[in-house]
């Protein structure tokens, strides 16, 4: 229906029913492109601050008998003069936990410190994870 013809009654009951936009497309645009640019300054933002965390661990080394486990594990801190607490958990071969232990570290003058900790277990473990570190 290429090149209709209205007559002046349906132009003007059509412009009635679709009126024109009450912001401009510029306008309208514009605050698109603004909200996107905001929106990706902060996911850049958010990104890089939570790229390296206050505090992290990682289990260096463990050793496991029927009813412990003895891990060793790294504790990484920007501020080491203050104290965090770690949650280590030692699982079973299938993947149960089958012991934990919440272990503080004490302030330190070392960014990074190493811990040793024996957790008892209710069967044989055959592995150690470091759940968290928080801040006291």
């Amino acid at each position: 229906m290429k090149g209709v013809m209205l007559d002046q009654e349906s132009a003007a009951r059509l412009r009635r029913r679709y009126p024109p936009p009450r912001v401009s497309r510029r306008l309208t645009a514009t605050l698109v492109a603004a909200g996107a640019a905001v929106a990706m300054v902060w996911l850049i933002w958010a990104a890089l601050s939570h790229a390296r965390p206050v505090v992290s661990a990682q289990v260096t080394s463990y050793e496991a008998s029927d009813t412990s486990m003895k891990v060793t594990f790294t504790v990484d801190r920007r501020d080491p003069g203050r104290p965090v607490s770690c949650r280590v958990a030692a699982q079973a071969a299938n993947h149960e936990t089958v012991g934990e232990q919440t272990v503080p570290v004490a302030a330190s003058p070392f960014r990074l410190v190493d811990v040793s900790v024996e957790i008892r277990t209710v069967r044989r473990a055959v592995a150690a994870t470091v759940g968290g570190c928080l801040l006291n």
